[in-house]
């Protein structure tokens, strides 16, 4: 007796094995690391550059110094090695305290003068409701015009007979000054032109400070009956003390370098009032042609504003950083 045929299974279909995962394009998959290793190529290049640059420019310039500092050297000669003569040498030179008694000098007026200030505007420009962003442009204004021009300009301004400063007094029948061809009022004159020029970033810095202290600190003050000197000694101070911190001790190493201003508008006078170390390092190079006595007072003026360098950078290391 025949029986149904069973049902035979159709074979099973070939499986297909798909090819080796391969990169859209056929590129290889070591792609992405060559991506990297050229992308990390061209700004290490970049970086070298930047290095070059210094290396050329500032490094080199600086150890050089410091080798010329201990050899008699004339352009055009063969240097001869001294040791400490130039330092022996300088050290005696009669305008050698006179320029760091001018330097130390300048630096204090600026301090009391140029460092008050800046911190009173940006008090003012913090209460300010209306034309801030205009009174805030004038009082960087300064700051963008070259430093030779605004000490030539601050040159008319004091000269003794028809300088502006002194027809206002007269106008206003006030005695006149001798500005900056008085030895006692060449050195403060300084210190105004210098505050002057160069208060503009101050302001803004401690304008940006001042507009980050929260304003519940001011009103819980006012709460308790504080007056505005109150407000500021009690709350602005203490909130902004690092920013002030760090802006004297960059306001320091910026005054103990001043040239400019003695440069243009005095000549280091009247009677060496306002020869400063960096004039005076000039003058030993291009005027007394001795650039191993003014090397050796750059690496003098050099140690001195390494340690406030090295304050300063030991007052803005974050904190937890190892030493």
């Amino acid at each position: 007796m025949k029986t149904a045929a069973e049902p035979v299974a159709p074979p099973p279909a070939a499986v297909r094995v798909p090819p080796a995962a391969r990169p859209a394009g056929g590129r290889s998959p070591h792609r992405p690391w060559r991506r990297r290793l050229a992308d990390q190529s061209r700004a290490y290049a970049f970086l070298i550059g930047g290095v070059l640059c210094f290396a050329l420019f500032s490094w080199y310039p600086a150890v050089r110094a410091v080798v010329i500092a201990f050899q008699k050297y004339t352009p055009g000669s063969d240097p001869e090695w001294v040791g400490t003569a130039n330092f022996t040498r300088v050290l005696h030179d009669p305008e050698f305290s006179a320029a760091w008694r001018n330097t130390l000098t300048f630096t204090l007026l600026a301090l009391l003068i140029g460092f008050a200030v800046p911190f009173v505007m940006a008090l003012v420009l913090n209460e300010l409701r209306h034309a801030r962003a205009f009174f805030r442009v004038v009082v960087y204004l300064p700051v963008m015009i070259p430093p030779v021009v605004s000490a030539l300009l601050w040159k008319w301004f004091y000269d003794p007979g028809a300088g502006l400063a002194n027809e206002t007094l007269r106008f206003l029948h006030l005695p006149t000054s001798n500005w900056s061809n008085g030895a006692d009022t060449a050195l403060v004159s300084l210190v105004i032109v210098a505050t002057w020029a160069n208060m503009g970033g101050t302001v803004l810095i401690y304008l940006a400070a001042l507009q980050g202290i929260p304003g519940e600190l001011y009103e819980a003050a006012e709460l308790d009956g504080a007056n505005l000197w109150q407000r500021v000694r009690h709350v602005t101070i203490p909130q902004t003390r690092f920013i002030i911190l760090m802006l004297m001790l960059l306001q320091i190493i910026a005054t103990m370098q001043v040239f400019t201003e003695p440069f243009v508008i005095t000549g280091g006078g009247p009677e060496n009032a306002t020869v400063t170390v960096l004039y005076l390092i000039y003058k030993y190079a291009f005027l007394y042609n001795d650039f191993g006595g003014a090397c050796a007072l750059s690496v003098m003026l050099l140690v001195l504003l390494s340690a406030f360098s090295a304050l300063y950078l030991r007052l803005t290391r974050p904190t937890g950083e190892d030493s």
